[in-house]
């Protein structure tokens, strides 16, 4: 108790609005590229299906980095690795202004990837770290929205200033905001008991390595597909600007499934949320797959944020509970096959997309959203039954 106690004092010296802004900036570069995909296929030397293997490239380093990020954040501290994280993103963000070619592109917005990829799970384990409960429900949700905010701005602004401006303009700003976080961290503390060695073994007990496979086909169909919405307003007829403006309706389905994820966190239990943000997701892809048009890609994405509110923040709190001995490596982990489902899916339709295939990629997405209910609310109901006390 009295460790705990120091932990949450040392981690107070870390500001909360350092912490908020590193969530937003994280999900701001993950996002920035989607709403630019065809103003970048036109001022580059790249086809479309290349500008979207950016992006696939992105997710794919993103998630491969994740194992070496937790052991380096359970041996080294977790400070540490958020400093040395948003140095090397500031750097590949800054490479990935210089390029116009495919090869010299892919490599610096995977270096980017590779090293924002520590980012928000860095975050995820300091709440772990020192929060529990509905308090740590809560909390991650709070990050959910600023991230979310992040994506937002991502949506909003990218696709305009790629089209309007120059698309370096999108990689130069998170690079700026990577100086902006390291100033913001410059007196922070490392916390006290944020280093407890390799941990590896624990992180890959048989109930660990089951969420990692659901929370792959979770990043398919979380984050993988969310990558067409706004190309696919964009294909409709919508202009770059307005299909922007509509692919925030993820954000908004974040924002309005966190505060309500607020209230359902302490009146119904974990394995009920995953349900029913499942049934979130299914509806999500419904209106898109049997009837493609503007009213539904803005309703896809809606639900889509709501979806990851509910149902991926309780994915979250699972992630965090799973292995407290081996919290970091587990939360990378976690991430890492997050993010190659996210890759995984983005290659796989790359093509679907390359030719307008929308409905169809949304179709795939409902008969695995249904399967994906059924296997991940099994699953936790499983594990919760295992560890009542949990």
């Amino acid at each position: 108790m009295e460790k705990q106690q120091d932990l949450r004092i040392s981690v107070r010296t870390i500001p909360d609005s350092a912490l908020r802004f590193v969530g937003f900036l994280s999900f701001f570069d993950r996002y920035g590229t989607p709403p630019m995909l065809v103003a970048l296929s036109l001022g580059t030397s790249l086809s479309f299906a290349q500008a979207v293997q950016l992006v696939a490239s992105y997710a794919l380093f993103y998630a491969i980095g994740q194992p070496i990020w937790g052991v380096l954040s359970d041996r080294f501290g977790r400070l540490a690795v958020l400093r040395a994280a948003l140095i090397g993103a500031g750097l590949g963000a800054v490479a990935s202004i210089m390029f116009t070619d495919y090869l010299p592109l892919l490599i610096a917005r995977s270096l980017t990837g590779f090293m924002f990829g520590a980012l928000y799970p860095t975050l995820m384990t300091l709440l772990g770290d020192t929060r529990t409960g509905v308090e740590r429900a809560r909390g991650l949700s709070d990050l959910q929205i600023y991230s979310s905010l992040g994506t937002t701005l991502a949506t909003l602004a990218s696709g305009a200033l790629a089209t309007y401006a120059n698309w370096r303009l999108v990689f130069l700003l998170p690079a700026l905001g990577c100086v902006a976080a390291l100033y913001s961290l410059r007196k922070a503390a490392e916390p006290e008991h944020s280093r407890s060695g390799f941990k590896f073994r624990a992180a890959l007990r048989p109930m660990n390595l089951a969420l990692y496979a659901i929370v792959f086909l979770e990043g398919g169909l979380l984050m993988g597909l969310l990558t067409y919405i706004v190309p696919a307003l964009q294909e409709s007829g919508v202009a770059i600007g307005l299909a922007g403006a509509l692919g925030c309706a993820f954000a908004l389905g974040v924002i309005l499934g966190a505060r309500l994820m607020r209230r359902l966190v302490a009146r119904i239990g974990r394995t009920w949320l995953i349900g029913g943000g499942g049934l979130l997701l299914c509806a999500a892809f419904l209106p898109s797959a049997f009837a493609p048009s503007p009213a539904s890609y803005t309703l896809t994405a809606f639900f889509l944020g709501a979806a990851n509110a509910i149902m991926h923040s309780s994915m979250q709190g699972w992630a965090t509970d799973i292995s407290p001995d081996a919290r970091a490596t587990t939360v990378s982990l976690f991430v890492f096959a997050l993010f190659a489902g996210a890759s995984a899916a983005t290659y796989l339709t790359a093509d679907l997309a390359q030719n307008g295939h929308y409905g169809q990629i949304f179709g795939i997405g409902l008969a695995l959203s249904l399967l994906l209910v059924a296997v991940a609310t099994g699953t936790h109901a499983l594990w919760r039954r295992m560890h009542p006390a949990s």
